[in-house]
């Protein structure tokens, strides 16, 4: 069962995956990719086929004149162009006679709701883009943007593209500090918040948590309060306005400011290696192309029918790039959800996609492993006979739960896109196209037409089979166009590790049908009597067992190999886990090299707010250390759980 690690892999790789799905024959004669024509017209020429992309999916105010300037690491895309992002998701669509089509049907945790047409949605960002202004907002200004999951997020992005501001949001439960560093960093000049908003069937609050930061973020003019949570809240007169007194005399004439195709349209920080957040760069033209066109050919999107629902938050990438800007874009209807899946029961996903008739569903692997832990019957107990195409984004996910997915939400008849990207790629790299490509349950399968792809060893040689360095061979529309303030921070951090190409800090592997398997960041990397071992293939063996739900391995300092392998299981639906049998479970799976030393049972993991494990302080953990910072995460409780367990199991050796 396991596949022996080739002599030149940067990363060993061991695990092996046979089953397939070809696209079931109904969808293929349907969809609008259903053969290798795209990819062969990509291939040919890379430049034409995205200036055809950019020509067609977009409306331009002024025609670009060329395709693409590259220096390397800096880019430009359709130079000479102009148009303008919340006209080509709002207006166009008016103009072309679907103003009554519903943009966004919300629901927030507690149950209400609100319809917005495409002509409702362009009211209110006209009116939001003069409020903008008459706070003394103008064209490349930062807004910072701090808001639950309402649609008022969505219209603060869409005016600030509408007038040329720039965006940069930060995630609902970040930090007060958090907000600091960012605003700081951008000097915005104008902070949108809420006063609260709504998480397990509590109001978390936003704006005391604002007003913290307001004290050490002095280039800050003025502060729009959307009223959402309903909590007592201070208002500071001459800085703070409420969102809906400020609209009510706005005006709803607002032309969109003509913007070049290089113009920053957005940043939006990400972690970084020093400690220090990174502001991403992304610019106009080519990230509403590279993202109109993955949502349109990855999602087999058919905007007149099909309703779209991405399970993200506004405040990371994926909600950016799959619920504001592509789906909008390509004029489609989408579900806008607040709250959490579980609140006020295990079944508030499934429930909300039968009653709004969703076909399209976009989550993530850690939720997709939570409703395995919830079991089966929850999805049961409603009619997911709507849904047509499911996908998966965040982190590779595992096969196991691949299979569920595909089974109990699926159906045995959706086809599955388990897509690639970053933050710094803007949209989608790698994935399935539905109707023309067959998939692998854990595989994202193959670089999209117009994405160049390689995985290379430690001397930059590509790999043709086994596991090595992710890297990206040539520019891409929607790519990052720098770090703001800091351009050396750019090229060391993307450039430098193998010339001419964009590293991704991802491992993978090439099986022997050139299929990507994505192994993880390459600092999840163990080193066990010499193998270099991915926690994702580990993680992966442990949740294919029927006792466990979710797992998370790490490896901790060991003074025989070097490193040994610690895993924590969460178990399936109250199973009971025997932890000798799950050892050997993984034995059986990839090799006795990849037995875990140690296997901790808990009720949980310690996860950031996005959802992303913290592999760091379950290091620390295994390794007996102090801890350090754990205000990021969702629930700090279960650190303290797990140095229970930890402690307990280390006096019973």
């Amino acid at each position: 069962m396991t596949e022996q690690p080739t002599g030149h892999d940067a990363i060993d790789s061991f695990s092996n995956e046979n089953r397939t799905f070809p696209p079931p024959a109904e969808f293929a004669a349907a969809a609008r990719v259903s053969d290798g024509s795209l990819a062969a017209e990509a291939d040919s020429d890379p430049e034409a086929f995205w200036a055809r992309q950019a020509r067609e999916l977009i409306d331009w105010q002024v025609p670009f004149e060329s395709v693409l300037s590259w220096d390397l690491p800096n880019a430009r895309w359709f130079d000479g162009g102009r148009l303008n992002v919340a006209e080509n998701c709002l207006d166009r669509h008016v103009r072309a006679g679907l103003g009554d089509r519903v943009a966004i049907h919300w629901e927030g945790e507690p149950g209400d709701t609100r319809t917005i047409s495409y002509s409702d949605l362009l009211d209110e960002v006209s009116r939001f883009s003069n409020v903008l202004r008459s706070l003394g907002v103008g064209r490349g200004d930062r807004v910072n943007i701090y808001l639950p999951m309402i649609p008022e997020a969505a219209v603060a992005m869409l005016a600030c593209a509408r007038i040329g501001a720039v965006h940069s949001v930060v995630f609902g439960g970040f930090s007060s500090q958090s907000l600091i560093d960012r605003i700081n960093d951008a000097e915005a000049k104008m902070l949108i918040t809420a006063d609260g908003g709504y998480r397990r069937g509590e109001v978390f609050p936003l704006k005391p948590a604002a007003d913290e930061a307001l004290g050490a973020t002095p280039s800050i003019e003025n502060v729009v309060v959307v009223r959402r949570g309903g909590n007592p809240v201070d208002m500071v007169e001459g800085r703070d306005h409420w969102y809906h007194d400020l609209m009510e005399g706005a005006s709803v004439d607002c032309p969109p400011e003509p913007m070049e195709s290089e113009d920053l349209l957005f940043l939006l920080y990400t972690s970084g290696t020093t400690g220090k957040p990174k502001g991403i760069m992304h610019t106009t033209a080519g990230y509403l192309t590279h993202v109109t066109y993955t949502h349109r050919y990855v999602f087999d999107l058919r905007p007149e029918s099909d309703v779209y629902w991405c399970t993200a938050d506004v405040g990371w990438i994926t909600g950016h790039s799959y619920i504001v800007y592509g789906p909008l874009s390509n004029g489609c209807t989408q579900v806008m959800y607040e709250g959490v899946p579980n609140h006020p029961g295990n079944d508030r996903f499934w429930d909300i996609v039968e009653r709004y008739g969703v076909t399209i569903f976009y989550t993530a692997p850690t939720a997709i492993r939570t409703f395995m832990k919830w079991g089966a019957e929850e999805p049961a107990r409603h009619d997911l006979s709507s849904l047509r195409l499911l996908g998966t984004v965040g982190e590779p996910i595992n096969p196991e739960a691949w299979m569920w997915y595909h089974e109990h939400i699926g159906g045995e008849r959706c086809p599955i896109v388990d897509t690639w990207w970053q933050t710094e790629t803007g949209g989608i790299m790698i994935s399935p196209l539905p109707g023309s490509t067959t998939t692998k349950p854990g595989s994202a399968t193959f670089p999209l037409p117009g994405v160049g792809m390689e995985v290379v060893d430690d001397e930059a040689n590509r790999v043709e089979h086994g596991g090595g360095y992710l890297t990206l061979t040539r520019p891409w529309p929607g790519m990052l166009r720098g770090i703001w303030g800091d351009p050396e921070r750019f090229r060391e951090t993307y450039w430098s590790r193998f010339p001419g190409r964009y590293f991704a800090g991802d491992g993978a592997r090439l099986d022997d049908d050139g299929y990507v398997w994505f192994l993880g960041r390459v600092d999840d990397v163990m080193n066990v009597s010499g193998h270099r071992i991915s926690t994702t293939e580990v993680e992966s063996a442990l949740v294919s067992h029927p006792s466990v739900a979710e797992a998370a391995v790490v490896g901790a300092s060991d003074a025989t190999t070097g490193q040994a392998i610690f895993a924590y299981v969460i178990a399936r639906g109250g199973a009971e886990v025997d932890v000798d049998a799950l050892r050997a479970h993984v034995a059986n799976e990839i090799g006795a090299i990849a037995k875990p030393k140690a296997i901790f049972v808990t009720p949980d993991l310690p996860k950031t707010r996005s959802g992303k494990i913290m592999r760091r302080l379950l290091r620390d953990v295994a390794e007996g250390r102090n801890l350090g910072d754990t205000t990021t995460l969702a629930d700090a409780s279960v650190v303290g759980e797990l140095q229970r367990r930890a402690s307990e199991a280390s006096s019973e050796d």
